[in-house]
């Protein structure tokens, strides 16, 4: 892998300092439940169902990602805290997700170089603010040591939400919406991350961008699952 500027590794303090402020502002309340005192309870951090590493075999196919797999399943209370974080503008959760990620990813950690999260188009960027990929990668990095790079795959077509398209539909949506903007990942190996799986479209149409630009393999990791998965 080459030298990329775009190479960036979390900053922990940082992070503390930013949400520390967050919460002094905004006195937290659980996003699923309501109650006081955190983003999301501890309450509600006991019900999120994890799901075990690897995954077992059922009808799913990854290609061209080499494998992929999600920390937990999309349900109360972690579609409420997937919702707030990525519509609602409450990026303080970034903390709390982003360690459920890591639980996901320690169970049965790749030999990867890179953490890319999978990116926003630049008009979905501007609207929102800021990417949750990204912010989860970040917060996994800064549990794991892994550098992202951001930068190097990037989204150049406008897209429509896939919220309410059939897989099909949402393949053929994202069909060639990346590309790789350098060469900095060429024979890199890179964990691709996103929040959710749904079917998959997006991981694979992103990992099929990064293969063509020279990455030497691909590995997928969501925070949530949208479909059950037996453990």
């Amino acid at each position: 892998m080459k030298d990329d500027p775009s190479t960036r590794r979390a900053s922990a303090p940082g992070r503390r300092a930013i949400n520390a402020l967050w919460d002094w502002l905004f006195p937290p309340q659980c996003v699923a439940c309501d109650a006081r005192g955190a983003w999301l309870c501890p309450a509600c951090l006991q019900e999120i169902i994890y799901l075990s590493a690897p995954w077992p075999q059922h009808s799913e196919s990854f290609a061209p990602l080499a494998n992929a797999r999600s920390a937990a399943r999309l349900q109360t209370p972690l579609r409420e805290a997937i919702h707030a974080f990525k519509y609602s503008g409450v990026r303080v959760l970034a903390d709390v997700l982003g360690e459920i990620l890591h639980r996901g990813w320690a169970q049965e950690p790749w030999d990867v170089d890179v953490v890319v999260p999978v990116p926003l188009h630049s008009g979905r960027l501007r609207e929102r603010g800021y990417n949750q990929s990204a912010l989860l990668a970040l917060e996994l990095s800064a549990r794991t040591g892994l550098p992202v790079v951001d930068s190097v795959l990037v989204r150049h077509s406008p897209t429509r939400p896939q919220v309410g398209l059939s897989a099909m539909e949402r393949a053929e949506n994202v069909r060639n919406a990346f590309r790789c903007a350098s060469s900095a990942l060429a024979s890199a190996e890179i964990l691709l991350v996103d929040d959710v799986w749904t079917t998959g479209s997006t991981m694979r149409a992103c990992g099929e961008a990064l293969l063509a630009g020279g990455a030497k393999t691909v590995w997928g990791l969501t925070l949530a699952h949208a479909h059950s998965v037996a453990d």
